[in-house]
């Protein structure tokens, strides 16, 4: 396993990492143990960083998650969690308070069975007054940074530009961190654009869902999909193609998302230990760069079309 560091934050973490959100139940049902079971055969295998938040599940998949990390030596992982998205009774809400977000830290913590958060990042900024981020949910993190509580600070969201925004309006090491989802897989590699100015603000570069959330599977796009139709209608026959040549769009999508060494990790999730194990030996398999270049005609107008956040 290949480890790269968080930008300059020192945090070694490994190409590929174990997103948690699954452990939520966010997107299908889950056998409890199996999704304990599934984090630790992570860990065995090298995936040291694991990023979660009490958005998924509402708090159940940081409970699960806690669960987990009781029966693992805490110098074998590196924990991300998130402030600002939460849920209550099956309901979405947010609050980017400084008093909420210490608060929510703290919780996290109990849930999680740790005493301390490596990296701690506002979730999903497009949700939120953007200069409350700025000027009062990032410096009460950094408040926690000097007690001691959390060891880095970053953000996350799916717009690009209201990332770099933020990055832009703040103080150099105020942003530590970016975690961007489905702007570097197979059918947006919008994230590449953006690297630059990241590294040249000493942020490093985190990314999730290789998968394009499902699209870029055999099974296909879930219901929910924000994506247009004509979007997921040329994924799919992308997929076919590669079927067709007898190869597997999952381990494209995973191999290509892990190959390009400026980004620090990309997490994936899931509450099988077998599918662990194929994602770590997917992305020791060679890219088809032909097959790829097929891939990308047969997207062709719509590859970087993009969505709201929902």
């Amino acid at each position: 396993m290949e480890y790269r560091e968080i930008g300059k934050t020192g945090l070694k973490i490994s190409a590929l990492s174990f997103g948690a959100s699954s452990l939520g139940g966010v997107f299908h049902s889950l056998k409890e143990s199996d999704g304990i079971q599934a984090v630790h055969t992570a860990v065995d295998n090298g995936l040291n960083f694991i990023d979660v938040s009490p958005y998924y599940g509402h708090y159940k998949a940081e409970t699960v998650l806690g669960k987990a990390l009781k029966e693992i030596d805490r110098s074998k992982y590196i924990l991300s969690t998130k402030v600002g998205r939460y849920g209550e009774n099956g309901v979405n809400c947010w609050d980017y308070s400084a008093k909420k977000a210490t608060e929510s830290v703290y919780e996290s913590m109990e849930r999680l069975n740790v005493e301390f958060i490596d990296l701690i990042n506002v979730h999903d900024v497009e949700f939120s007054d953007v200069n409350q981020v700025i000027n009062e949910t990032l410096p009460a993190l950094h408040e926690l940074k000097a007690k001691g509580v959390v060891g880095h600070v970053g953000i996350t969201g799916l717009p690009l530009e209201l990332l770099k925004y933020v990055v832009e309006n703040t103080e150099k090491g105020v942003v530590e961190s970016i975690l961007s989802f489905c702007h570097y897989c197979l059918n947006d590699d919008a994230l590449a654009d953006y690297l630059d100015f990241f590294e040249a603000n000493e942020v490093g570069v985190i990314n999730a869902s290789p998968l394009s959330m499902g699209m870029l599977t055999e099974r296909g796009a879930p219901v929910w999909h924000p994506a247009t139709p004509e979007l997921k209608a040329v994924c799919e026959k992308a997929v076919q193609h590669v079927k067709s040549k007898g190869a597997s769009i999952e381990q494209m999508a995973m191999k290509y998302s892990v190959s390009n060494p400026r980004i620090s990790s990309t997490l994936f999730s899931t509450t099988s230990s077998e599918n662990v194990l194929k994602n770590i030996k997917w992305i020791e398999e060679p890219l088809d760069e032909q097959l790829l270049q097929e891939v990308r005609e047969i997207i062709g107008p719509y590859f970087r079309e993009t969505w709201e956040n929902s």
